[in-house]
Parts: C-alpha cells; sequence; structure tokens
C-alpha cells in the first residue's frame, strides 16, 4: 500500500520554502491549514489568525470575491494547474506566481481545496537553448501588444514549436503566451498609475476590447482595473495593503 502523508505534515514541510504559499480549504473554503509563508504575506503573526476564516474574512473586497469564485470552481471539480497571478506585497509591489489548486475528495466527493502558489523565479540562464530563447523573449517584449504566431517564435529561435514551449517553460517558468499575457498585464498596471482611461491602457496593451481586457486582468491580478487604480492611487495610510490569494 502507498504511504499516505497528512495535511499537517505537509503544511509543517511547506513552513520552510519562504517562496511557496501552501493551504487546505474545507468545502465551505475555510482554511484547515496554512504555512507561514502565507501568514506572514497576509501581514498576520499566528496561523490561528488565518484557520477557520476564508478569503472574504481575510482580504478585501475587491480581491476576497474573486477568489472566493475561483475556489467554488474547484469545489465543483475544476483543476487550476499553473495558473499564472500577481500577488501584492505588503508595500503594494506586485510579484508574480503560479497557482495550483486540485479538489479534495472523500469517497468521490469533493470535501475541500489543496492548492500552492509558486512565486515565479529568474530564468535559468545556464540552460543550452537560453540565448535562443533571448531572442524569443526581446521579439515578445517589443510585440506585445500584437498577435504572436508562435510558429514565427520557433523560427527566431531555431526550434520546433514542441522544443520551443519545452524548453521555454524550462528557462521561464511560463509558456510563450504566459510571458505574452504577463508582459501586457505589467504594462496595464504601470499605465493604471497614470490618467489615460482603461478602454484606451486595454487597447494599448493589446486587448480587442475593454470587457476582454478586464476579464484577463481579473483573472491575472484577482481585481479589475478599476480596483486596482482606485489601489495604487489611495494614500497607504498605515492600513495592511490587500495580499493576493494567490499566495492563497
Amino acid at each position: 500500500m502507498g504511504m499516505k502523508i497528512s495535511a499537517d505534515e505537509l503544511e509543517a514541510l511547506f513552513d520552510a520554502l519562504p517562496d511557496v504559499v501552501f493551504f487546505v480549504k474545507d468545502g465551505s473554503g475555510r482554511y484547515t491549514h496554512a504555512n507561514l509563508t502565507l501568514v506572514r504575506r497576509l501581514g498576520l503573526k499566528h496561523r490561528s489568525d488565518v484557520i477557520g476564516r476564508d478569503v472574504t474574512e481575510l482580504f478585501p473586497q475587491s480581491l476576497g470575491g474573486s477568489y472566493a469564485t475561483q475556489d467554488q470552481r474547484v469545489l465543483e471539480g475544476e483543476v487550476i494547474e499553473n495558473q499564472l497571478e500577481v500577488h501584492m506585497f505588503p508595500n503594494r509591489v506586485p510579484g508574480w506566481c503560479l497557482t495550483c489548486k486540485r479538489p479534495l475528495r472523500q469517497r468521490g466527493e469533493v470535501r475541500g481545496i489543496v492548492g500552492i502558489s509558486r512565486d515565479l523565479g529568474k530564468p535559468d540562464g545556464r540552460h543550452p537553448t537560453y540565448v535562443r530563447l533571448r531572442r524569443v523573449l526581446a521579439h515578445l517584449q517589443e510585440h506585445y501588444a500584437e498577435g504572436v504566431r508562435v510558429a514565427r517564435l520557433a523560427e527566431l529561435a531555431d526550434l520546433s514549436v514542441a522544443q520551443l514551449e519545452r524548453h521555454f517553460r524550462k528557462v521561464f517558468q511560463l509558456t510563450p503566451q504566459q510571458l505574452q499575457t504577463k508582459l501586457r498585464i505589467e504594462e496595464a498596471m504601470r499605465r493604471l498609475h497614470g490618467e489615460d482611461s482603461i478602454a484606451a491602457i486595454g487597447l494599448a496593451c493589446g486587448f480587442a476590447d475593454q470587457s476582454a481586457f478586464a476579464r484577463q486582468f481579473k483573472a491575472t491580478v484577482g481585481m479589475t482595473p478599476r480596483d486596482y487604480r482606485a489601489l495604487v492611487s489611495a494614500p497607504a495610510n498605515g492600513r495592511r495593503a490587500p495580499m493576493a490569494e494567490r499566495v492563497s
């Protein structure tokens, strides 16, 4: 028989990883386990400050509602794998992570959620294809707002499409499509500090219309462009900034 590891043991193991958030939630979305990375990123001191509470109690309304919706999808059986997301550190500086969530089943029924969010690390500059993939990166950085064909990116790297996607993920931990989304959202966040309209920012960043921009932004950042603009425009006044459950 296979050895089983309890959530308590996993929680203790993930306590040692400062760049990974680990959590378990029950069927009502309440935290039953949370590693210390999550506790600290929430600006809290003790694990007991998190356990028994749900995202709407721990995050501002603009974020908590989005995370609760995502949790509900998982409780209905959906598996979320390597979803590129942004979280906000207490100083409001954004950080990128890859989130995975899975339904926990007992006797075939979903009884909870287990998940991690891993900080996006630096590219692996020692990988044999790094120099060729830098050409792809430079192209995406220059043309992030345009429609980019993966076949064209593969040509730039002198690789097949399958090789490009495999090596790109190893070097950057992302697919080329995810990296383009990251570049677009980063530019949108930068522009939202200014005075341009949200519709104009979406078009400038390569989104077909304001609706498409709002959907992608909320899926990645956890709040609408309007809410993000309000967050970064508001005075800090000493209050704890929202942390994304992408530290979730």
